[in-house]
């Protein structure tokens, strides 16, 4: 194998995604084009009728206008979750006495935080994230959603193979918010140890899920750092936020999401380049190529690798009804939304993510060698060592689901 295709492949060998996968702003230039792309992402979609007041939003107040935007949006409120780590542009707003919220579905992340401005990544599906940072309109001021390249720093950085994708951070935060230390800065998904998680972040509803850095701020004292922790709820009102917690299920989700939508964006990115530097021609080389590809998106769909949950959890209701409201259930019932929730996220371990816009806009030849490579994965009659954590009984279910909710999977799937 060449040497451009060893560098290709390393966009998608990471468990996180590598970096230097890309070079430094290459998805800038030929054949990404990120900035001139026409884009499809929900935001750029909605701007210009929210910017005229097609789209009417409450200005009786911040969080008036917050609810109204995540309607508009799609978002759930239930999906809040807050953090007090200085991991933002707006690092001067956030402390333990006034955190950050994020709010996300499966398309949209979008940012609050009290006495700041709006921030969101819409992820397109071909381009991958696209960032906007904005202020709440006050009186009869127009709205202006203004896209931003100041994200580019950290959202296309080293980090996650600079590639336009989605941050995850844990730290240990001083007392201010300033970080004292930091983990897992090149790991994002299911497969993030628990105990390298939430730092900097506040968690309600954890039960008997205790070995993490949330609800933790820290100290040096000679030299080292001390743990203190901080109650959800007690240094700020819940009041200034569309809900009263930071559940712990929906940030178990989310990490999932962000984990799969970096993987799908840099495969994109891999994919696209592979076909660039070839000519529109699929030789042998290149077929290798975009099935290490596909075989390592394979593994994530498949929840290779996935941290087993500590100890069972719960989740609020809230949280629960509208995770479910896009649900696909196959005839028997069965969805990949369902929960499990005692020793692992979903009963059916293959990501609802598969019905995404960010998946289902990949290259059709990737997409499809995917779905080979799943329909081998879940083969019962020649079973493959590297997929034996999933009994026979789910392999079956999962491709029951999918024959019955995909309709562009291949023939004998």
């Amino acid at each position: 194998m060449t040497g451009r295709f060893v560098s290709i492949l390393l966009l998608l060998g990471y468990v996180c995604v590598s970096h230097g996968a890309l070079a430094h702003k290459e998805f800038e230039k030929p054949p990404h084009n990120y900035w001139t792309r026409e884009l499809n992402d929900p935001v750029t979609r909605l701007k210009a009728d929210l910017e005229s007041g097609k789209i009417a939003l409450d200005r009786g107040g911040d969080l008036a206008f917050l609810r109204g935007l995540l309607k508009a949006l799609n978002i759930s409120p239930e999906t809040q979750m807050l953090l007090f780590s200085t991991t933002s542009l707006q690092l001067r707003y956030i402390n333990p006495r006034n955190p950050r919220a994020l709010f996300f579905n499966e398309d949209v992340y979008l940012g609050f935080i009290p006495g700041g401005r709006l921030e969101i990544v819409s992820v397109d599906p071909e381009a991958g994230g696209i960032y906007y940072i904005f202020d709440i309109p006050r009186g009869e001021a127009p709205m202006r959603i203004e896209r931003s390249d100041r994200c580019m720093n950290c959202h296309a950085g080293p980090e996650i193979g600079r590639i336009p994708g989605l941050l995850v951070q844990s730290v240990i935060p001083g007392p201010q918010g300033g970080s004292l230390e930091s983990f897992r800065q090149e790991q994002t998904g299911h497969g993030v140890p628990f105990e390298e998680r939430f730092g900097g972040w506040y968690l309600t509803g954890q039960g008997g899920v205790t070995n993490h850095w949330g609800n933790t701020i820290g100290r040096f004292v000679d030299g080292k750092i001390v743990r203190n922790p901080v109650t959800p709820g007690a240094l700020f009102s819940y009041d200034r936020y569309p809900t009263a917690s930071s559940d712990i299920l929906p940030q178990l989700v989310h990490e999932h999401q962000v984990g799969f939508v970096n993987r799908t964006v840099a495969a994109a990115y891999a994919a696209r380049k592979i076909e660039a530097e070839s000519g529109g021609r699929i030789g042998e080389e290149e077929s290798e190529a975009l099935d290490r590809i596909a075989e390592d998106l394979t593994r994530y769909l498949l929840f290779a690798e996935e941290a087993p949950l500590p100890a069972p959890v719960g989740g609020t209701e809230g949280f629960k009804r509208a995770f479910a409201k896009n649900r696909k259930a196959a005839s028997s019932g069965e969805s990949l939304k369902d929960f499990d929730l005692r020793t692992r996220l979903f009963k059916m371990r293959c990501s609802y993510m598969i019905y995404s816009r960010v998946f289902q806009g990949l290259p059709a030849y990737l997409k499809q060698r995917v779905y080979r490579a799943m329909g081998a994965a879940l083969n019962t009659g020649a079973p493959r060592k590297e997929y034996a954590y999933l009994p026979h009984e789910e392999k079956q279910a999962i491709r029951r689901i999918l024959k019955e909710t995909l309709p562009d999977l291949p023939s004998g799937f």
